[in-house]
């Protein structure tokens, strides 16, 4: 939940929360204890006068007589028996009867308790576990007067309840949405229909990265560049408008301010047998299976981890599905610097969702991995490469030789002298 912690909002979870209000209280208990301390130290020195008074409460009684005034009065006081300001304007301020019916005995009791309330508020001001002691009580005093028994009952094990989602959901086509800046949604055919699909309404420096009609019951995987995977049914997308641009992903699930949205994949079960292939930026690849990825129960507002980015300046480059029982597939991997590698998929290994992977290619010093595919049929596969210089070149996947991982590779851009390429996309 959100509260106020070191005078500024914050997002705490339990144990936050409790060490919050922890310190809270103990800021509170010794606010109090000084207030107290020097309530009780006032007093203890008023009371000091009194008796002292009372030892010599005749020529105290003749010096207030044969002063002029009230200020004469405390005056004479301070200096014949050396009283305070404070002790003797208590003095005067007592009325004569008052000062004479005193018993010095009451006085002396009062010095003896406000001395051990002093003893005491100094402790709690001074000895932490003692002022800890001094929160424990008053909490259980609280538990005491208005806590009730647990209404829940804390069993050895429990019922597992399983929830049919598709007897909650109707099951109907809608169209769906996935964007690059992470605004997702679903429409209604007919509202899909009435309107250019052009007119998606993202902004013009946004674009869609998925966009298919699906049923309500189908389950969305949403890859970020971050190494996120996030969890939807296709019912749980905003209901809006094709024209609208929908719900971000921010509002929900949070998401980094250069996290931007990769891949969307749609399955009818997540029961299924298959595994994700997930290349980074640093050269790294993994394996991770669909049954290692299943959502969590915290799906909904926070996003699962598909990968560990172990540069903190690194990013996902590319997802891939394999289903099981696929034939044998061939990675290819281009790097900025103009550096290709091609390597059977075979070669990397499966791995946990929290893992970071196995080097895909050996990298220069400042060059990094562009992008990767994976091809049935590498023979006839063809890439597209883009240049930050604007040039575009395609070229068959089966002039780089299939070799092994992590290695160089092969150079397939010619090095300029002046103003060479980079591979961008």
């Amino acid at each position: 939940m959100v509260a106020i912690a070191h005078l500024q909002p914050q997002q705490l979870g339990l144990k936050a929360m409790l060490t919050a209000y922890l310190e809270h209280r103990r800021d509170v208990v010794v606010r109090r204890a000084k207030f107290d301390l020097a309530k009780a130290q006032t007093r203890a020195h008023i009371v000091e006068g009194l008796i002292k008074a009372l030892s010599i409460l005749d020529q105290v009684i003749k010096t207030i007589r044969g002063s002029k005034d009230k200020a004469d009065a405390k005056n004479n006081l301070v200096r014949e028996y050396d009283f305070t300001v404070a002790q003797a304007e208590a003095i005067v301020s007592l009325q004569l009867y008052r000062l004479t019916n005193t018993d010095v005995t009451a006085l002396q009791a009062e010095a003896a308790a406000l001395a051990k309330t002093i003893a005491r508020q100094q402790d709690i001001i001074s000895k932490p576990a003692v002022r800890d002691k001094v929160i424990t009580d008053e909490l259980q005093a609280i538990g005491k007067t208005y806590g009730s028994d647990r209404l829940t009952e804390i069993e050895a094990e429990v019922e597992n309840l399983q929830v049919d989602t598709t007897v909650l959901v109707a099951d109907e086509q809608v169209m769906v949405q996935v964007s690059r800046d992470g605004y997702v949604k679903r429409s209604s055919l007919r509202s899909y229909q009435a309107v250019s699909p052009d007119s998606n309404g993202l902004k013009d420096e946004d674009a869609p990265v998925y966009t298919a009609q699906l049923s309500t019951l189908t389950h969305l995987y949403i890859f970020t560049t971050k190494g996120n995977m996030i969890y939807r049914q296709v019912h749980e997308l905003a209901d809006t408008k094709w024209k609208d641009s929908g719900e971000h992903l921010s509002q929900t699930v949070g998401l980094a301010p250069d996290e931007q949205v990769l891949s969307v994949f749609a399955f009818d079960q997540l029961d299924g047998d298959g595994a994700f292939t997930i290349g980074t930026s640093d050269g790294y690849i993994k394996q991770t299976l669909l049954s290692e990825l299943q959502p969590t129960r915290t799906y909904k507002s926070k996003a699962i981890v598909a990968i560990k980015l172990k540069d903190a300046d690194a990013t996902v480059t590319n997802v891939y599905f394999n289903a099981a029982g696929a034939d044998a597939l061939t990675v290819f991997v281009a790097t900025y610097g103009g550096y290709g590698l091609t390597f059977a998929l075979d070669e990397v290994p499966v791995s946990g969702a929290r893992a970071a992977g196995v080097k895909l290619i050996n990298l220069k010093p400042a060059d990094h991995v562009a992008n990767f595919a994976v091809f049935t049929q590498p023979d006839n596969a063809v890439v597209g490469i883009l240049t930050q210089r604007g040039a575009f070149k395609r070229m068959r996947v089966s002039e780089v030789p299939v070799t092994s991982r992590a290695k160089r590779g092969l150079q397939i851009l010619r090095e300029l002298k002046k103003s060479p390429h980079r591979i961008v996309a």
